[in-house]
Parts: structure tokens; C-alpha cells; sequence
């Protein structure tokens, strides 16, 4: 490495690295020459810029878009939902550069769910052009090793010590851009693996069930499941037609070689249904209730903020606005003021001013909006026996997939669309807790319609049954048992537990080396829900004072400013593109200033 080139070094060429890289390409006319040109703009001879990601995996996918696993594995986004480019939606100092969507790239039907190893394909391709977009002078270098450490005075060189690497790399800027990591055992999973242990048991926690060894869960065993949404459909996929089961029509066809899901959760349904059909027409104007002002009026309360007292009011009038605009605007017959009316009284009016003016104004109760009632569909629910509840969450699980595929009930689209709004509002508040993470998954991130017809037919067929709410496990008597107040009075024995979630994003349970070693060594700061604090205007992490640390940065979902996904839907604004963006132009404008101060 020549002493005169500045060098940036990315601990994670995935999605989000990527996305970095792309930002930076675009920014990187304006801000940062590396060619020396005379009379270029920028500061002169900089002697060039090597970039260095550090991955075990493939730059652009990553381990979660790897090519290395089962073709069965779908995204839960149509390909036309899906792109790695921004657009003018995106609010951003630096340039537009617009690309194609997956649909587009991979020449396929817009309202396809592609496979996971197609989407790896795309961002592969994404991170070839974005290099080859860099200017003369940058250099990009992979090291397909894991990061063990960082060293250095905040006001001088990094050193990135790498695994097999005796000697580390020197940077000037370090971004942490790691992605979905793997995590210690909480207690209660400690307990459970223990006794798992102890009593010749099958325990599988939190993980990326496409990382998991499945080859313990016998054929026709029972194993209880806790968990119901993404992680389960890719358990289900994986130990049916991963098994050699098919569908004939809406009809499963078993190979032997299942075993027996019994599955709950907290609330004991699964995600709702991706939605099935296009927008049209107009789109809500948002953000209305909850934007910039009113997250500036968040912010500015001296004693800091509760998320259920001050944020959450305002997010379910913002929710509440967009499906409502939708309804009269799309559906007048099933209202009964007119919108006008309606608006002024919506926007004045207080939570319980709203629910009657709703109740007046909206005869039909389908039509109207229920946050409470969306989380909860089986609080003070009961059923007499398990096999009422099996027909009674299918005729559930029906309904949900109707209703989202049914574009008389668009309105579900506006209010997905102000998920999408209120979360790249919430960016700017920090750390608000898992709940809320949650809640959005569970409306706006489910899995694909078809997934849902398979789980019917699993279910007809007898390989999955259902729990119930508040899934509660006990480990006694040499077995797990489940049980639910959904079902008073049953209990489900099974020797095989297995934990349908991702590990908890938190920096202290980490079991990446390199975060693991900032943690000890309180060169990190963490957020109440154990998160890393950043500065959310650029991404640099913070010290215990506060202050951001003027080379190291960070982005991605263990960062208390974490955003729905390293790529998104066109058209929404992009948070993470938004961020990215941020990041780039600062890490371009420090490398110039620093090239300066070296000519000077």
C-alpha cells in the first residue's frame, strides 16, 4: 500500500456495503477527485483511494444472498418491489442514480418471488457497477476474512486486524456494515439448550434457518416451533419440499421424511399475507401527522421521549390518515360525509374525537382501521378443543389471504405505504425499542400469498398444527411441552424445540469478533435495547459523552438508527439509501479535507 493513497476499509460487502459503495461512486465527482487532474474539482493529487472490504462472503450478497443455499428459499418481496437504486423519492444531497429494478435486471414477471440465489445474483451484478462507476484513482480490494479488531487514536490511522493476517490494514475510515449477525444465548435459551442437553433433547435457538442443521427433526416426530414469521416459512419450506414433499394443486403431498410442527407465537398467527395487487390512482400525501416537525417536536422535549406516549399516538393518526384518504377517495359509497368534512374533523380531533368520527363517518366495520385489533386477532379468543382451532386460524388464514389480494380493500396498501413513511421518519429518533420493529414486519413484511396456500395445505395435511397466542414452553419431565390459553387445558409434548426467530441485533450478545471486542473494550456505546448509538445525521459511532468518533462509522440493523432493509421498494423514499448516501458524502468530504491538510 503506497503511503500517499487514503484508504477506507467496509467490514461487510453486502447489501448494505454495496449500497455504500454506490453512494460513494456517485458522490465522488463532487466531492472527492483521486485523478489529479488539474483544474479538477477536489482537492488535487490525492495519490488515490483504496477501499478495502472485508467478508468471508461473496461482495454484494453476502451470507444472506449467497448462492451456497436452497433454491427453495423465496424472497418475500415481488421483483418488481425490490431495487438497489435510488430515485427522486429519495431525499438526499447527492446525486440520483437510477438502475433497475430485480424484475428488470433479471428480465421477469414484476409479481414474481424470486429465489434468494437470483436476488444474490442481482446484487452481485449492483456491486460490479458500482465499482466500475468509482473514478480513476480508486481501487476497491476484497479480503475474504472476518474482522477481529480495531485499534487507533480517534485523531489518527486505524489499524483493522484481520483473521490469518499477521500484520492489519491501515485506515484512514473504517465503516461497520455488517448486517444480520449471530448472537450468545439469552438465559432463557441457555436454560432450554441445558436442559435440551442434559435430557437427550433437540434445541435449536434463534438462527438463520438456512444456516441451521435441520438433520436432528425426526420424520413424523412432533417439534414444537415458536416463532411465526419469516423464519418459520423458511423451517416449513426446508422440512417439507426440502424433503422431497410436493403440492398437487392446493393438496400436500407427504414424502415420509416430515416431521410433525406443532407452531405459536405471541400472538399466534402468522404474518399477513404479502399484498397481491398494484397501486393505482393517487397516493396518500405523506408524510401529514407524522413528520419532520413532529419529529422535531419529539426530539426537543427536555426529559426525552416514551415511544408509546409521544411517538405512537402520532404514528396511528399518520397510519390512520392514509387508509382513510384511500377509502373516500377510492370507495365514497362505503362512507357516508364527504371527505372534506371527514379530513377536517380526522385532523383536529383527539384519539377518541377520531374513533367516533370514524364510527359516524364509516358504516362498515371492515372498513375500518384497528391497530389494536391487527396485533392482537386471538386476544380473549378461545376454543374448545385443538382441532376447532386448527379450522378456526385456517378459516383466518383465508380470510387474510382475500382480503389481500382483493383490490377493493386497497386501503391496506395506503397504510402499508405509511409503514414505509413512518419508518423513515422514526430513523431520525434513535432507538425505539423491538416492538415497533415487530408490529412493522408483521404488517408490511409477510410472506408471499402462495407460502400462506401452503401452509393451508400443510395444515389439511396434518405436518403443521397450530398452538395458539402467548405460546408458553416449559422444560419438565424430560420433555418441552407448549400450551396456550388460545386452547385452555392442552399441552403439546415434543423432544425437539425449535426457535423460529433471528437473533437479537444487540451488541454485548454478539458473537462477532470484532464488535465483541469494541463492546469490552467501551469504544462503543449502546442504546437502552443494547443497539449501537451513531450520530443519525452520517453514522459515526458515539463515545459515552456523546461525541461522534471522527473515523469510525456504522450502518445497518445492530445500529440504533437501523431502517427497514439494505434495499427497497422504488418509489418510497429509501431510508437506507437516504442513510448511505449521508455516510458517503461524509466519508468523501473527511478523505478530501484530509488530502488537503497532506498537499497544504
Amino acid at each position: 500500500m503506497s503511503a500517499d493513497r487514503r484508504t477506507l476499509v467496509i467490514v461487510g460487502a453486502g447489501p448494505r456495503g454495496t449500497g455504500l459503495i454506490e453512494r460513494i461512486a456517485a458522490n465522488a465527482p463532487e466531492l472527492y477527485d483521486s485523478s489529479g487532474a488539474e483544474g479538477a474539482e477536489g482537492p488535487g493529487d490525492s495519490g488515490g483511494l483504496d477501499i478495502h472490504l472485508v467478508d468471508p462472503h461473496p461482495p454484494g450478497a453476502g451470507r444472506i444472498w449467497r448462492a451456497a443455499q436452497s433454491p427453495l428459499l423465496w424472497m418475500n418481496s415481488h421483483a418488481e418491489d425490490v431495487t438497489m437504486f435510488t430515485d427522486e423519492t429519495v431525499v438526499m444531497e447527492g446525486p440520483v442514480r437510477p438502475g433497475p429494478t430485480l424484475h428488470e435486471w433479471a428480465a421477469i414477471e414484476g409479481s414474481t418471488f424470486a429465489d434468494r440465489q437470483l436476488q444474490g445474483s442481482y446484487l452481485r451484478w449492483v456491486h460490479e457497477e458500482a465499482v466500475a462507476a468509482l473514478p480513476p484513482g480508486v481501487t476497491v480490494h476484497h479480503h475474504p476474512q472476518r474482522a477481529l479488531r480495531i485499534s487507533g487514536p480517534r485523531e489518527g490511522r486505524q489499524q483493522v486486524w484481520l483473521e490469518g493476517r499477521p500484520d492489519p490494514l491501515l485506515a484512514d475510515l473504517v465503516v461497520l456494515a455488517l448486517g444480520h449477525l449471530d448472537a450468545e444465548l439469552d438465559e432463557d435459551q441457555r436454560e432450554l439448550a441445558a436442559y435440551a442437553r442434559a435430557h437427550d433433547l433437540v434445541h435449536l435457538p434463534p438462527d438463520f434457518t438456512a444456516d441451521s442443521d435441520l438433520s436432528a427433526l425426526a420424520p413424523g416426530e412432533p417439534v414444537l416451533v415458536r416463532g411465526f414469521g419469516l423464519a418459520f416459512v423458511d423451517l416449513m419450506v426446508l422440512l417439507t419440499e426440502g424433503r422431497g414433499g410436493r403440492y398437487d394443486g392446493d393438496t400436500y403431498v407427504p414424502s415420509g421424511q416430515e416431521p410433525v410442527l406443532y407452531v405459536g407465537s405471541r400472538r399466534g398467527v402468522p404474518y399477513h399475507s404479502k399484498i397481491g395487487y398494484e397501486w393505482s390512482g393517487e397516493r396518500p400525501p405523506l408524510p401529514r401527522f407524522f413528520g419532520p416537525a413532529e419529529v422535531d417536536a419529539v426530539l426537543a422535549q427536555p426529559d426525552g421521549f416514551d415511544f408509546r406516549r409521544d411517538v405512537w399516538p402520532l404514528i396511528e393518526k399518520e397510519l390512520g390518515f392514509a387508509h382513510y384518504h384511500r377509502l373516500f377517495g377510492v370507495h365514497p359509497e362505503r362512507t357516508s360525509i364527504a371527505w372534506t368534512d371527514f379530513e377536517e374533523k380526522y385532523a383536529a380531533g383527539d384519539a377518541v374525537e377520531r374513533e367516533i368520527l370514524v364510527a359516524s363517518a364509516v358504516p362498515d366495520p371492515a372498513d375500518r382501521l384497528d391497530l389494536a385489533a391487527l396485533d392482537h386477532p386471538l386476544a380473549g379468543v378461545t376454543y374448545a378443543s385443538q382441532e376447532e382451532f386448527q379450522d378456526g386460524l385456517r378459516a383466518y388464514v383465508e380470510g387474510d389471504l382475500r382480503r389481500r389480494h382483493d383490490p377493493s380493500n386497497s386501503p391496506d396498501l395506503a397504510v402499508f405505504l405509511g409503514l414505509l413513511s413512518v419508518y423513515g421518519q422514526l430513523i431520525r429518533l434513535g432507538d425505539v425499542g423491538p416492538w415497533w420493529h415487530g408490529f412493522f414486519s408483521y404488517l408490511a413484511s409477510g410472506p408471499p400469498g402462495p407460502r400462506l396456500r401452503q401452509l393451508l395445505a400443510l395444515s389439511r395435511a396434518g405436518i403443521v398444527r397450530f398452538v395458539g397466542a402467548d405460546m408458553a414452553v416449559a422444560a419438565e419431565d424430560g420433555v418441552f411441552r407448549a400450551s396456550s390459553a388460545t386452547v385452555p387445558g392442552v399441552t403439546i409434548e415434543a423432544r425437539a424445540l425449535v426457535e423460529a426467530r433471528l437473533p437479537e441485533p444487540t451488541v454485548g450478545r454478539s458473537v462477532d469478533p470484532l464488535l465483541r471486542q469494541l463492546h469490552d473494550d467501551g469504544a462503543v456505546v449502546e442504546s437502552p435495547e443494547g443497539l449501537l448509538r451513531v450520530d443519525r445525521t452520517d453514522g459515526r459511532l458515539l463515545d459515552r459523552d456523546g461525541r461522534p468518533h471522527p473515523r469510525r462509522f456504522a450502518l445497518g440493523p445492530y445500529t440504533d438508527v437501523r431502517t427497514p432493509g439494505a434495499f427497497t421498494r422504488p418509489r418510497t423514499g429509501g431510508p437506507a439509501f437516504r442513510q448511505n448516501d449521508a455516510t458517503a458524502r461524509a466519508l468523501l468530504a473527511f478523505l478530501r479535507d484530509l488530502a488537503c491538510r497532506a498537499t497544504a
